[in-house]
């Protein structure tokens, strides 16, 4: 799941950044979380941006796959399923 658009950075032992290609490096919202290390099985995570993610991973590794599925395209190789629809009920 190799997407060049996010990059996890490692800053110091125990923290890294996520970048956002997306944005030019000069650019503040090229950093989308910081990453730092609670202990040897869990970092935490602060997200720059508003998203529907946790806040506590395995590891930094986990996070940027985790933002990685949340900005992949849906795959389209299935036709949509159809609702059924009803008419409305009739009022008396």
């Amino acid at each position: 799941m190799s997407d060049p658009r996010f990059e996890l950075r490692r800053v110091t032992e125990t923290e890294w950044l996520i970048l956002d290609h997306k944005y030019a490096p000069h650019d503040a919202r090229q950093t989308v979380a910081c990453i730092y290390q609670v202990d040897g099985v869990e970092v935490d995570v602060v997200w720059m941006r508003d998203l529907p993610l946790a806040n506590c991973y395995m590891g930094a590794d986990d996070v940027l796959a985790d933002l990685q599925r949340f900005h992949a395209v849906p795959d389209r190789t299935t036709a949509p399923i159809v609702i059924p629809h009803l008419p409305p009920l009739a009022t008396a």
